[in-house]
């Protein structure tokens, strides 16, 4: 399926802007490690992984440790991806110090409540400077196998070929800049594919045959299309996620940022679709660069059962 209702969310040890990704992250800003930032960001954390509990979605949040620092340690959804066929992908990472959040512990705590029962390392890539960063660097069209791609330093041509020869996808790729004319360096910044909803930032892709195909496989495929601006994408109003409460019905997680970025008609349409979980994350957003997405691996695993579960445990 293409949404789900089981996330992974890991709550930060010391959150931090990551001077390591500033130079290709235009929505990050620069900040201090302090004390007071970490508070803010933990307090959004709790209440963002709060509302998608409250809404019925099952949250496992993992614990990130002190040492070494890891200041992106809130955005899992780069470092691994979690599969319905039972398939559990390691990503390479751009930044050195975001190549620490890849940890066993954090595997292990979902291997206790989920069957993951193969693995695609794709980390060696990292040692060739040639990276592929999740489900950031590509967003997924699990029903139709599509990863949409934009052009960046993060998503290299040959880690992709790889992720879909291992994973049965087709890659949509294109180039996207934000309004600075700077390249947007992860596609789920810019456009988000759920069961039936689609946002997008059309107007960030450049080439007009780039764009009529971005508009014509969402068509094909049968996704009600909200397209938004580069500024409310500046807003992360392309940074949201399809999720499902226990009883199956559709959510939209994004922030208050961007839900206050929309207008009248866009809200509307989202409504039709799908119930918004909205949460307050400015810190994360604005010292990580990343948004209520970012903060979420969604587990596609198949569950453990009852005794299969408590054996694991």
């Amino acid at each position: 399926m293409q949404t789900t209702s089981h996330v992974l969310m890991v709550r930060p040890a010391l959150f931090a802007a990551n001077p390591q990704t500033l130079p290709s992250n235009a929505f990050q800003e620069p900040g201090p490690v302090s004390p007071e930032t970490h508070a803010k960001a933990v307090a959004e954390f709790d209440r963002y992984a709060e509302a998608l509990d409250s809404a019925g979605v099952e949250v496992l949040v993992a614990e990130d440790a002190l040492e070494p620092h890891r200041p992106d340690a809130v955005f899992p959804n780069n470092w691994v991806s979690f599969h319905e066929d039972g398939t559990v992908v390691l990503y390479p990472m751009e930044a050195p110090n975001r190549r620490l959040e890849r940890r066993e512990e954090v595997l292990d705590l979902v291997a206790r409540r989920f069957h993951a029962m193969r693995r695609v390392d794709l980390t060696a890539f990292e040692a060739r400077g040639r990276f592929l960063e999740g489900t950031g660097s590509m967003v997924l069209d699990r029903e139709h196998r599509l990863a949409y791609l934009c052009r960046s330093s993060r998503s290299h041509r040959e880690v992709v070929e790889a992720f879909c020869g291992a994973m049965g996808y087709e890659p949509v790729w294109f180039s996207g800049t934000d309004r600075r004319g700077q390249a947007i360096y992860h596609t789920n910044v810019m456009m988000s594919v759920g069961a039936k909803l689609a946002v997008v930032c059309l107007e960030a892709i450049r080439d007009p045959r780039e764009r009529a195909q971005v508009a014509a496989f969402l068509s094909v495929s049968g996704k009600r299309r909200i397209d938004i601006s580069r500024a409310q994408m500046g807003a992360f109003a392309g940074n949201v996620l399809e999720l499902r409460g226990r009883g199956g019905e559709p959510l939209l997680a994004l922030s208050a940022q961007a839900w206050g970025s929309l207008d009248a008609g866009q809200r509307r349409a989202i409504q039709t679709c799908a119930r918004p979980v909205v949460a307050d994350i400015a810190t994360i957003e604005r010292h990580g660069g990343g948004g209520t997405r970012c903060m979420i691996a969604e587990i596609h695993l198949p569950p453990r059962l009852g005794e299969d579960a408590a054996l694991a445990g």
